[in-house]
Formats: C-alpha cells, sequence, structure tokens
C-alpha cells in the first residue's frame, strides 16, 4: 500500500468530482515509481498494483456505480480512467528513469571494481565487500582473457552481449566479469568453471576460454578479425591482476612477434618474458650475436628470414626453404654465410642455442624494425 501514495484519493476524487490530478500530485506518483524500482519490485507487479486498486475502488464506490443516471456513471468512468492513464503512465516514467540511473550506477561501480581487480587493489577488505554484490569470489583461482579487434571497438554493448550469451551459457554467472578496458574486451572467469568444459581430447584447458571468446567474436559483423589472449589461472585478488598483465603482455608480444593465431596463451609466450626480463643482457646478446648480418651488403633481412625459416621449421632446410620461398641450395648458402659473419654455426646445436636466444630476443625487441635500446 505505501507504493500507491495517494493514488487512491486521485481516483474517489475522479469519480465523484470529475476532477483530474494536478501536475504536483502527478509528480509525486512518480516518485512512488522511483521507490518502487529502488525497492527491486518489478514494472509489471507495480502496474498490476494500480490496475487492481482502482478495480477495487470503482467497486466500492456505490453512489457511482448504483446510479441510474447513465451519463454521469459514464462521466465519472472517463474520469476515473483519465486518472489511471495518466498515473500509470507516471508511474512507468518514474520507474524507468530510476531503473536507468540504477543501472548506470551499477555499470560505473562494476567498472571501477574491474579497474581495481585488474590494477590489484591493495584495499583487500574493500575490495571482497565491492565484488560480492556482482557474485565474484576472490578466493577462487580466475583466469583473466583479453579479446582485441583488428580495427576499432566495435559496437561496445553488441559485443559485451554476445559474449555474455556465450559464457554465461557454457560456465554460469558466478564468479565471471564481461567488460571493456582500454579498447579491448575483457573477460573474467573461474578457472575450475573452465576445466569443467567438455572439450575434444588434446585441448589445452588454459585457451578454452580464448576458443569460446573467439568462436562468438568471429560471428560479430564488425571488428574482423580479432585476436584473443588468455592469461594464466592464479590463486586469489592478486592473481586476477597478475593474469590479465599476462594476457596484455602476450597481446603486445604476439603484435609484435606478428603471431597470426587468433588465440594465444601467455603461457607459450614465457620464454620472451624471461628474456624480457635482464633486457640489458639481451640487448647485448642481440647485438653481438645478430648485428653482423644486418651489415652484409643488401642481404640482412634475408638472412635473418632464412634463420627464423630455419628455426621455426625444427632445422629442416626443405621446409624452410618452402616457407620462404628459396631453393633448399639457397638456404644453404645463407646458413653457411650466417657461420661467417657470426662466428656461430646453425647446424651445430651449442651455437644453436645462442642463434635461437639472440633471434627470440630480436623478435621480443622488435628488431631490426627498431633499434635496440641504449644501455641505461
Amino acid at each position: 500500500m505505501e507504493l500507491l501514495g495517494d493514488y487512491l484519493g486521485l481516483l474517489a476524487d475522479a469519480a465523484i468530482t470529475g476532477r483530474r490530478p494536478k501536475r504536483s500530485e502527478l509528480d509525486a506518483v512518480e516518485v512512488l515509481g522511483r521507490r518502487a524500482a529502488e525497492q527491486g519490485v518489478s514494472a509489471g507487479r507495480v502496474v498490476q498494483l494500480y490496475l487492481s486498486a482502482a478495480r477495487r475502488l470503482w467497486q466500492d464506490l456505490p453512489i457511482v456505480v448504483r446510479s441510474r443516471d447513465r451519463e454521469a456513471v459514464r462521466a465519472a468512468a472517463a474520469a476515473v480512467l483519465y486518472v489511471i492513464d495518466d498515473a500509470v503512465a507516471t508511474l512507468a516514467e518514474g520507474y524507468a528513469t530510476a531503473r536507468r540511473d540504477l543501472v548506470r550506477r551499477e555499470e560505473t561501480l562494476r567498472r571501477e571494481l574491474i579497474d581495481d581487480l585488474l590494477r590489484g587493489d591493495p584495499d583487500l577488505g574493500a575490495l571482497v565487500d565491492r565484488a560480492e554484490p556482482f557474485g565474484l569470489d576472490l578466493a577462487r583461482v580466475h583466469q583473466v582473457a583479453l579479446a582485441a579487434p583488428s580495427r576499432r571497438l566495435p559496437d561496445t554493448d553488441a559485443a559485451i552481449t554476445a559474449l555474455e550469451s556465450v559464457i554465461f551459457d557454457r560456465l554460469g554467472d558466478r564468479d565471471v566479469l564481461v567488460a571493456t578496458k582500454n579498447g579491448l574486451l575483457v573477460v573474467l572467469a573461474p578457472a575450475d568453471a573452465i576445466d569443467a568444459v567438455r572439450m575434444p581430447s588434446g585441448r589445452d584447458a588454459t585457451t578454452e576460454l580464448g576458443r569460446l571468446m573467439h568462436d562468438q567474436l568471429r560471428r560479430l559483423p564488425r571488428g574482423q578479425p580479432w585476436q584473443v589472449a588468455v592469461g594464466r589461472p592464479h590463486p586469489g585478488l592478486y592473481g586476477i591482476a597478475r593474469s590479465y598483465e599476462e594476457a596484455r603482455e602476450a597481446l603486445t608480444m604476439a603484435a609484435r612477434l606478428r603471431v597470426g593465431s587468433p588465440v594465444v596463451s601467455a603461457r607459450d609466450l614465457l620464454i620472451y618474458r624471461v628474456l624480457l626480463r635482464d633486457q640489458p643482457a639481451i640487448v647485448e646478446l642481440v647485438h653481438a650475436v645478430l648485428s653482423p648480418l644486418t651489415q652484409a651488403r643488401g642481404a640482412g633481412e634475408s638472412l635473418l628470414a632464412t634463420l627464423e625459416a630455419y628455426f621455426d621449421t625444427g632445422g629442416v632446410a626443405t621446409e624452410s626453404a618452402k616457407r620462404i620461398h628459396v631453393s633448399v641450395r639457397t638456404v644453404t648458402y645463407r646458413l653457411q654465410r650466417i657461420k661467417m659473419l657470426t662466428g656461430y654455426n646453425p647446424f651445430d646445436p651449442a651455437h644453436r642455442f645462442t642463434l635461437q636466444a639472440a633471434l627470440l630476443g630480436a623478435r621480443a625487441l622488435n628488431w631490426p624494425q627498431q633499434e635496440l635500446p641504449t644501455p641505461g
């Protein structure tokens, strides 16, 4: 009855005197609509409350219902219907306004929560309290995946809705968040829910979240082609931030290495993280081992491309030749020239390790497209 306010009085006045509601009275009804939304009452339920109240009041107005003057009854009914129409429309408007405000407020809180989770906010107690309304248990093991469109992020709401539909269906809506950050789509999900997803034998569970995302995103009309990077699962609050950083670094490294795979795992790129932890050492290694190749007149890029193809194909000259579209003889000649210029023999296992480490470091540093960092 609290949500009816003075509505019954308005109906009675309309039936008896034909008076229409004042603007201030309708404003009060709008406030009641807002209150209903804030209390979590459904729109259908609150409208039904107003219609039912009108029906009961009409039946309890004997002075009108039992009148033999048809015109008087018709006029009273018209006045009541006018009040019902105005009141319900105003009620719905207030309800809708409050719902929009609540959604905006919730979205702001949700975005702030995601930002703090991905940053690793140190105030654990407050973060646990803020995460609870969104169904997040920060004690669980979580995994973060990021999706990058090839062009500017398309319709954000459509992309989020598409991801939520498939991820909630496969993983449930507990401990799952879908959002955007810095032009990327972000999905946070519990690792044990991902492990429980049925998948073909031989598929890696740690990248299953990325596959779920990519399979759905590639159906969107814009943003093609998408690339998804998946961080490793980690426990606790700081595990979320760690998984996010791994996914973000994996996306950056995949772009630098020109990795064409639609789903990239941070685990597969760990070697580059290891190399870059001691950047001065890897810069020195790249410069000492590979810089002589760039000094070869007109052949630097082809020598590096041949060495890269040779290692990527497991040291098979025939496959290397196919990959870079030259003859096997050309590959062999270039490998011999690399040995002569660098002093490292690609056919010698001991030398091969040094050459391959230097080549991995060059990829991580985007060399020779970019100059090597100067020693600090």
